[in-house]
């Protein structure tokens, strides 16, 4: 049986395509998804793909990865500066592996942006690579095997 990776969107992310394009790019999620389920395929694991404008649902999501997934692949959006419900759900998931990804920089982008509550209890992040993001984190855990 197939191994699961969860990969979780944050807030505003089911507009990509739509909102602020410059920044965030044309892909849609729903093209998102479509390659993430490539990549996880080529990696033989099977893909849990969700979307949520709702912390707690995030939240409940990550609890039931720990019974149910290999790893997770997140985009907190806005919540990965805020949410320290978030952060404290990935802690409560180890040793589940969890990989924070951000389309843009937040690093060069609004000051508050720059600061994550997520990446310290991350395996890794990748941001500013834009939607490629999610398939590098997918390689990346699937490197952990």
């Amino acid at each position: 049986m197939a191994q699961t990776l969860l990969v979780l969107n944050g807030p505003n992310l089911n507009l990509l395509g739509k909102r602020e394009p410059g920044i965030y790019g044309g892909q849609t999620l729903a093209d998102v998804e479509a390659d993430c389920a490539r990549e996880a395929g080529a990696h033989g694991f099977e893909l849990s793909f969700h979307q949520s404008n709702h912390e707690g649902v995030l939240v409940d999501w990550l609890h039931e990865a720990r019974e149910n997934a290999y790893g997770v692949v997140i985009n907190p959006g806005a919540y990965a500066h805020t949410s320290i419900a978030l952060r404290d759900a990935i802690s409560a998931i180890a040793p589940v592996p969890v990989i924070e990804v951000h389309i843009s920089n937040i690093h060069a982008r609004e000051p508050f942006r720059h600061h994550s509550t997520i990446a310290p209890v991350a395996a890794g992040m990748i941001c500013g690579l834009g939607p490629i993001g999610y398939r590098l984190a997918i390689q990346a855990l699937a490197a952990r095997r």
